[in-house]
């Protein structure tokens, strides 16, 4: 009988300087120092359960991937080969193959936010920092099918939960892709190393190596953790419009330009050096340098990288509690952060999924259990009572339990 495979819950805090079976028995620290970003790593048993007990299966079975797929807010692609074919979801349950039909594949992003073993399996890769973190996409497929050769910008952890797949990758491929497909697939794809997967081993890929994974049985499915790789453009575009509708709040710069000194002028079409001059002047004047100008860039980055994905949809508790109800069960159950949640402190400053969430004063008494809730994701029972002692901490944890960002749940912490 196939049993459905278990994640376990992280530690906190991580290991560091341990190895990890996950890493291939290196440590975090070895992982990021010597791999990320850098070149690939194949790890053969990353899960060991899969080699200790034989009947495994994936934690998330096919019936349950094809019924997610046919929501309006999950986000699916069903994509067919021979020839290649795409299609968006919500997908129609008529129109998924069979796993036992061959080449094609199915693809549902944001799985953290619908399953738990999801959300756990991407909660190893926090030695990671939160604000890179994207999502984990799980994939399953028929027999040859896959998305074709092609490249991604992130960094992406491959690991194998059910089936094999046989993954190809090429260093510094030709970025040439074959045109009218509705896939980025490489016309040019010559792979320079080839590994077949069994379940629980897993392949890490930095940015721009080309690869193409092919499945091998019906209903193989790989889990993806991905991560975001904004471009440093974007990051100051958004940022300058952040810091431009600040301006909206200096009543000064609402002074109309004036030239009470100009003089008559046989040379009209010339702008006079004193209105350059004018402005410069205003602009030298603006908070956009030294201390002043780090505050500012802490705030608005702390804005844009905590805001969840267009696609993330918070639902608020069915009852929600009154505020003496929390109060009374959350130091019986605990209170988890929702697994799509951005919690990320930039600064002095603790953002919750684009929005400020608080000031961290470092004098304030609660200044310590802001720092474990936002690294830790949540609290257990006897964290709560202590939490419950802060009146600061209240109100904004309550408001974001009421606008679904947490949730109510047993948080595994170390006492």
């Amino acid at each position: 009988m196939k049993l459905p495979y278990t994640p376990p819950t992280p530690p906190f805090p991580l290991p560091l300087r341990d190895p990890w079976a996950l890493l291939g028995n290196l440590t975090p620290s070895e992982f990021m120092r010597d791999y990320w970003q850098k070149k690939p790593l194949l790890v053969r048993g990353a899960i060991p359960a899969f080699g200790l007990t034989p009947d495994l299966q994936s934690p998330i079975s096919p019936a349950e991937l094809n019924d997610l797929a046919t929501h309006d807010l999950v986000e699916s692609r069903l994509i067919q080969s021979k020839p290649w074919r795409l299609k968006h979801g919500p997908q129609k349950t008529r129109g998924i193959p069979k796993i036992t039909e061959k080449n094609w594949t199915m693809l549902i992003q944001g799985m953290e936010g619908w399953h738990p073993a999801a959300a756990k399996v991407l909660s190893w890769f926090r030695f990671i920092p939160d604000y890179r973190l994207d999502d984990l996409m799980v994939s399953i497929a028929g027999p040859g099918g896959g998305v074709g050769p092609h490249l991604d910008s992130y960094d992406v952890f491959l690991i194998q939960m059910s089936g094999r797949r046989k993954w190809e990758i090429q260093s510094n491929p030709d970025k040439g892709f074959i045109e009218d497909l509705p896939l980025k697939i490489l016309e040019n794809f010559n792979p320079t190393d080839e590994w077949v997967l069994e379940p629980g081993d897993m392949l890490y890929l930095p940015p721009q190596i080309a690869h193409n994974g092919v499945a091998l049985d019906p209903g193989t499915q790989t889990w993806s953790v991905g991560f975001r790789a904004p471009s440093y453009r974007e990051l100051i575009q958004e940022t300058l419009w952040r810091l431009a509708d600040q301006l909206e709040d200096d009543l000064s710069l609402s002074d109309l330009l004036t030239d009470a000194g100009q003089i008559a002028t046989d040379r009209p079409a010339k702008i006079p050096s004193p209105v350059i001059q004018s402005v410069k002047h205003r602009f030298h004047e603006l908070p956009w340098h030294g201390q002043e100008l780090e505050e500012l860039l802490e705030f608005t980055l702390g804005e844009i990288l905590s805001e969840p994905k267009p696609t993330v949809v918070f639902s608020p508790p069915f009852e929600p509690l009154s505020e003496a109800q929390f109060r009374k069960v959350i130091v019986q159950e605990g209170l988890v952060v929702h697994p799509q949640t951005r919690l990320n402190i930039s600064g002095d400053y603790l953002f919750c999924n684009g929005a400020l969430l608080t000031y961290l004063d470092k004098k304030s008494d609660a200044f310590e259990s802001w720092l474990l809730f936002a690294h830790q994701r949540g609290f257990s029972p006897k964290q709560c009572r202590r939490f419950l002692s802060y009146a600061s901490m209240f109100e904004p944890v309550y408001e974001g339990y009421l606008d679904g960002w947490f949730e109510l749940g047993a948080y595994a912490a170390s006492e």
